[in-house]
Parts: structure tokens; sequence; C-alpha cells
């Protein structure tokens, strides 16, 4: 049997209009209810790559769990990053995502493209390609659409608008048009953007704390009145940087990134960060000043268990639960040995707390056997109504040779996880029989 047919959740039903297409992956308690009246006569009906000019794309084929946005294969050298959602104020939808690998030119000018829905998701067009933007958080504020991330890998921070739907973007020139830094580098991700206390907020990491992957990430947070013009760089309060010690966690600790700006019960913010460290996976908690200019961190007490830490994640808060939940790349038990938590990545679980301290895996989302070649991660998402709507960076298999390793993602894809607040492990998608094959 296809690997597919096994991970059917139970309450899954399927609801296409054309019952001849091959097995589609559902994930829990999800009712896409999308057509597949479009599905291409290629193989796999996925989008062109990104490089190119792309039609209106949004299918759900061969196997590809949700709905494509976008698909570069790997024999193009461009690798699908930085997943980024956003609903504007008219109800459409905007993703986005950059490319990396060796046919991009993140090292120098980095490439985001930007695709708009006008269905709630069931089909996309591109809209936007924007040359000079990589690791970007795509977010609606005051009517406009906004991509905050940098110029290229560890490049200068900087801030583009939109106020036509993500069609057009300002160019960030100098320091009253979206140059937040003169020089410098520094590391991010589609991190989330909160206002609280009449300011804006967004976590960032500066990259100069030497040159190795992790230990250079010096934590901060960068804050703005909530009424600024944001593309102005007097605006924006960067908070101190916070160097970690590779002697936390017994030794463990291999750095701090891609932090979450979140509001505490008590009022307070605070940037919780990926930890890259081996079984249990963390969280790290750097509090921050009211103020936005002070960051400070407790080893003994700022370390916390939590699903799916050792990759990037995304925390929001919803008022409707009052409680605050995340998409996770967890570690199921059965993965436990098959690497760094880091390298897992095959598994995409709902996941909730009602203080940020005690994290409960609700119900898995999505999963395939292999550790390899497959993987859900860097989910960004939203509530809607009574569902929570995501855009993912996916590996996955594609006729074309798949992706070329779990990290290197070749699609985009959008989910829908329909009355996400009632789901449970009940509702979880099976797990079949894993393969050998591991992320070691």
């Amino acid at each position: 049997m296809h690997a597919l047919a096994l991970l059917q959740s139970p309450r899954c039903r399927r609801t296409f209009h054309e019952p001849a297409v091959p097995p589609t992956f559902q994930s829990a308690r999800c009712r896409l209810g999308f057509s597949l009246g479009l599905w291409l006569v290629c193989v796999l009906g996925v989008a062109q790559p990104s490089e190119t000019p792309a039609p209106a794309v949004g299918v759900t084929a061969g196997g590809v769990p949700g709905v494509v946005i976008d698909h570069s294969p790997q024999s193009s050298g461009l690798y699908i990053g930085s997943p980024g959602l956003t609903v504007l104020p008219g109800g459409d939808y905007l993703a986005s995502h950059d490319f990396f690998g060796p046919q991009s030119k993140e090292h120098e000018r980095a490439t985001t493209v930007v695709f708009r829905s006008g269905d709630r998701g069931r089909s996309w067009g591109r809209v936007a390609r924007i040359e000079g933007l990589f690791w970007a958080s795509l977010f609606t504020h005051r009517e406009a659409a906004y991509l905050l991330g940098t110029e290229k890998h560890h490049g200068r921070l900087v801030i583009r608008r939109s106020t036509d739907r993500g069609a057009t973007w300002t160019e960030p020139q100098d320091a009253r048009t979206g140059l937040l830094t003169p020089e410098g580098e520094y590391h991010t991700a589609p991190v989330p953007v909160v206002v609280h206390g009449d300011r804006i907020w967004r976590a960032t990491e500066d990259a100069m704390g030497g040159t190795r992957w992790g230990s250079r990430y010096r934590a901060m947070m960068l804050s703005a009145p909530a009424e600024a013009d944001l593309l102005d760089a007097a605006q924006w309060t960067f908070s101190t940087r916070l160097a970690g010690d590779p002697q936390w966690l017994g030794g463990d600790f291999g750095g701090w990134l891609e932090g979450n700006a979140v509001v505490t019960r008590a009022g307070d913010l605070v940037n919780i960060l990926r930890v890259h460290a081996a079984l249990p996976e963390r969280a790290a908690v750097v509090q921050v000043s009211a103020d936005g200019k002070t960051a400070r961190f407790d080893p003994a007490t700022g370390f916390l268990r939590f699903p799916g830490g050792a990759k990037k994640f995304t925390i929001r808060f919803d008022p409707t639960s009052d409680r605050y939940w995340s998409l996770v790349t967890a570690v199921p038990e059965r993965h436990a040995q098959d690497g760094q938590p880091s390298r897992i990545r095959n598994t995409l679980a709902l996941a909730c707390s009602a203080d940020l301290t005690n994290w409960e895996v609700r119900c898995l989302l999505l999963y395939h056997p292999d550790v390899a070649r497959h993987g859900f991660q860097y989910v960004d998402w939203h509530v809607d109504g009574a569902d929570l709507i995501a855009a993912c960076r996916t590996a996955y298999d594609d006729g074309q040779g798949g992706a070329r390793n779990n990290h290197d993602a070749n699609f985009l894809t959008f989910h829908r996880f329909r009355n996400f607040r009632a789901l449970t492990m009940a509702d979880s998608v099976p797990l079949p029989e894993q393969p050998v094959a591991s992320a070691r």
C-alpha cells in the first residue's frame, strides 16, 4: 500500500469532486473541501518554480499534504524557506517565502516571492518578486502589509511596506525608507509580530558574536511606537543583545535563535527562543523591559520543556480559548533515536499552554515515516474563526527526485486545520511503521 494511504485520520472525510485522483494526505479532522477539478495533467500538478512567472496555483495533488502554493524541484538548486502568512483587512490572504541553496543569491541579494489568495486559501497566484529580502516576517499593521527581515543571509535589517494587497513594496534605500541598520550582520526568521503597550514588537538576533552557527547569535528585541512610521529607523528601539553560554544545560547548549515576542499573563513582554540542544527539547525565555531597551536571562529558571523547541516555532495567544498555541515540529518517541532533534522534521503537532511554561501536545497534524527527506517546518499560522490556517515549508515527494533532504524544502504549502481548539490526540494522524532511514 502507498505510504500516504496509511496516513488518513479516522475523523477525516474527503470531499474532493474528482474521485479518480491519487490518494491525498489529509490532516487531523480537516475537511479541505477543495475541488480537484483543477488537477493538472502533469505528473504532480504543482506550481512552476518561482524563478519564472507563476500562474495561479493552489491545487492539492500527487499526495502532497495541503494546498500547494509554490514548488521548486531540488534540481533547480533553489530551496524554499521562510514561509510567511497574513490576513489582509479585506479578507485576502498573503503568503511569502524566500529561496536559499546553491543557485540562489542568498549571500548577495536574496529573493523573496509573495502570493495572494482571494478564496481563503483554495488557490494562490504570485503577485510580487522582491530582490534584497531574506528571513522575513509577513504581517499586517494599520491597513498595510509589511515584510521585516534581512537583505541577505546575515545581512542588514530591512522593512518593506505594501498598500496594494502585496503587489508592490517599498524599497529600503536609507534610514527613512526601511533600512533599519546601516551596517552589521543579523539573523532572523518569519517570527511573530505583536502589538503591546502601545508598541509593536519583533524578536531578532545579531549574528556578530563569532562565526559559528548557533553560538554567534545574540538574542535581542526590536520595538517601535505602534502609531509610528515603521519605515523610519529612528522610531525603532533595539534592546541589549544577549549571548548564550555553551556551559548552559550541562554543556549541551548550542545556541538560541528565531525568538517569539509574546505577552505573558502578567502583561510582560518576553522573547521565547528556539534552543539548539539534545533531547528533551527546550525553549529559552528572555525577559524584556517595558521600554524595550533591556533584555535579561536567568539560566537557572529561563529554560522550559518545549515540544519542537530545537526547530523554529511560532507562538500566538488565542483569546477565545484563553490559551497560547503553537504548531511545532515535534519528535515522536519512535524517532527519538534517529538523530539530533533539530534534524528530525517529519511530524507537525498542535501544542498549547495556559501559562507559557507547561506545554501539551494536543494533536499530531502531519506526519511522514521517513525523517531523512520529508519535513514540515518553519510553520507560520493564524487563527481564522474556528480554524487555524498555516503556511508550511514542506519537503516532500514530487516525482522529480523529491526534496534533497528534510531541510532543503521543495514546497510551500497551505493548510486549514478545522475546529483546532477541539482537536485531541484521538484525532491525530496514525503513525505507520517507519523506514530505516534516519536524519543522522
